[in-house]
């Protein structure tokens, strides 16, 4: 007879805390889940949260000088790490001003715990002061919200907030906790685990060997064959299994911009990334393959351009832990609902133990060696300082060991073609959403959680003007994050556009006096003066405008001990290239 098991022995037990209040109930939430720094601004609804954290020594909170420079440096910190990113803020406009980074996290899926006060429970649908529907307002941006009307079940609650946070394809979950319930006394009920009725949140979805048998039988018959890697990749940490697969099967790997650094762009393997201003060689192979292997990726309009013609030639297997990517944007023949990690790690299992027929791909290779050469990301020459010389320089005198934040806009795309990544979680960008504003906020949360690490925002002065105010954060909290900007006085991005599309009208793209625009030419006109404004903050400044000073300067700015902000001033005539235009075909690609 087999040995009888306890209950105690057989489940997780509970664990019954002493009376608190709400508050730090949700204090004592936090600690057990591992959090150790909150990104927080206080307001009436989430002062009693704020009290109960000046009670504890095991969180380290910081103040950002506002609520979206917060949630920013909170998706920071969760995409250079991989746990769950944390922020709070209080009710109505507090929690208002979480909402563009709470999209960004559901469009990038990145882990954050989003924490708002809310109003008084019996307040709450009568429009009380600094009200809002929040968990309503976020529905369609969360993988899930939760609006705590019992303190009892904070506990609970908090356990599945961090686990769907970062299981399965990672996103936002929002805990809205009235005001009483914080101050509610309860003793709670700590749960040691939670279940789910809900597949998705259980055990990770695998691909079965006959699927991947197939997936390896059709490499086998093809000629021309692509990996194109995503950011699934990095959410699963399956970087290591996506180097031994492509070194195996000898296949080429072109990835996403959220993909960037799973797979080392420094390898002969690599194709860099692709996309409307990606590498031309990494759009000719895809648009050219017989094959498309689509790896944690989601076919975003971006990547495919005009969706119907895309790859059009090529059978495509899509494997994707998130069944309802499958033939969202672009019709696959072949979609596999799986973990990643897991197929990649399997599929490296069968290579070593089964017969395994390499692909053909001599000529293949030799034709995207060929485009690699031939098309490189590359600038013209000039008597000034341009961005892409700027970003060059920075990857160089890094050796490219730093983690890179960028806001939105050309720097974006020229952080990401000329600073080689070769390793996952080292360019943080939003990508899905676009958000302007991200990148210093963000250079901050990573630095946060990396303190030995080098990190740089790449900004534009446009982005970075969105949330300058996080200086006086960096300054205050000690936090060494460096931001290099790239200052063309211009909002860059729309002004490529508008000299491609719209006849180089300006709509009001100049940052500066129209009538008297700044630049390298014109340095008595440049507007704002980062510089004063760092100081202002007490934060160290420095402008350089000379190219013979440049590379002198973003040394001085990795050595210094503390934030640092670094203004290049650079032409605003430089466009990004390569570019697909929206909606259009490969075919359409400019590149020059």
């Amino acid at each position: 007879m087999p040995k009888s098991t306890s209950p105690s022995t057989a489940f997780p037990q509970p664990e019954i805390g002493r009376e608190m209040k709400g508050a730090d109930c949700v204090v004592e939430c936090l600690v057990r889940e591992g959090v150790d720094v909150i990104f927080a601004y206080p307001g009436g609804a989430s002062q009693e949260l704020h009290q109960a954290l000046a009670r504890t020594d095991k969180i380290r909170v910081i103040l950002p000088r506002h609520e979206q420079g917060g949630s920013f440096a909170a998706e920071g910190y969760a995409r250079a790490t991989g746990k769950v990113g944390v922020c709070m803020a209080t009710s109505g406009p507090g929690a208002t001003n979480l909402i563009s980074a709470i999209a960004d996290a559901f469009m990038d899926s990145i882990p954050l715990v989003a924490i708002t006060g809310q109003v008084r429970s019996e307040y709450i649908g009568k429009m009380a002061f600094q009200e809002t529907d929040f968990y309503g307002m976020t529905l369609p941006i969360v993988k899930h919200s939760y609006l705590v009307m019992d303190a009892r079940d904070l506990p609970r609650v908090f356990k599945e907030a961090f686990h769907i946070a970062n299981s399965g394809r990672p996103g936002p979950v929002i805990i809205d906790i009235p005001k009483n319930v914080q101050q509610a006394l309860i003793q709670p009920v700590f749960p040691a685990s939670v279940t789910f009725s809900n597949p998705l949140l259980g055990a990770l979805p695998r691909a079965s060997d006959d699927q991947l048998k197939q997936l390896l039988a059709l490499i086998s018959e093809s000629k021309r064959p692509v990996i194109y890697a995503g950011g699934g990749i990095i959410s699963s940490g399956a970087h290591a299994e996506l180097k031994a697969f492509a070194e195996t099967t000898n296949l080429m790997v072109a990835t996403t911009l959220m993909g960037v650094g799973a797979f080392p762009e420094t390898h002969k393997l690599s194709l860099q990334w692709f996309g409307m201003h990606g590498a031309a060689y990494g759009n000719w192979a895809v648009d050219q393959c017989d094959l498309l292997l689509c790896l944690g990726a989601r076919f975003d309009d971006r990547i495919t351009g005009a969706t119907e013609p895309f790859a059009a030639g090529a059978k495509i297997v899509h494997l994707d832990i998130d069944a309802s990517e499958h033939n969202k944007n672009k019709r696959v023949q072949f979609p596999i609902v799986s973990d990643v990690k897991y197929a990649l790690h399997r599929l490296n299992e069968l290579l070593a133990v089964h017969r395994f027929a390499p692909p053909e791909t001599k000529a293949w290779h030799t034709q995207l060696n060929a485009w690699k050469r031939d098309y490189p990301f590359s600038y013209e020459e000039s008597r000034h300082i341009v961005p892409q010389e700027a970003v060059q320089a920075l990857y160089e005198l890094t050796k490219g060991d730093a983690i890179i934040a960028t806001g939105v806009g050309q720097h974006q795309m020229w952080a990401a073609q000329f600073y080689r990544f070769t390793e996952p979680r080292r360019y943080l960008s939003s990508l899905g959403l676009g958000a302007m504003g991200f990148g210093y906020p963000a250079a901050l949360g990573a630095k946060v959680a990396c303190p030995d690490k080098q990190v740089i925002d790449i900004d534009g002065d446009g982005s970075f003007m969105m949330d300058i105010q996080e200086l006086a954060t960096a300054k205050i909290e000690k936090i060494a994050a460096k931001a290099m900007i790239l200052n063309n006085q211009h909002l860059g991005m729309v002004v490529q556009w508008e000299d491609r599309f719209y006849g180089s009208v300006r709509g009001n793209t100049i940052l500066g006096d129209e009538n008297n625009v700044g630049g390298p030419d014109n340095p008595d006109a440049l507007y704002p003066d980062f510089v004063k404004i760092a100081e202002g903050f007490g934060v160290k400044g420095r402008r350089v405008i000379r190219k013979s000073e440049l590379r002198e300067a973003i040394q001085e700015m990795l050595d210094h001990d503390g934030p640092y902000v670094l203004d290049v001033i650079v032409p605003f005539t430089e466009h990004v290239l390569p570019m697909i235009p929206a909606g259009k075909t490969v075919k359409d690609m400019i590149l020059k």
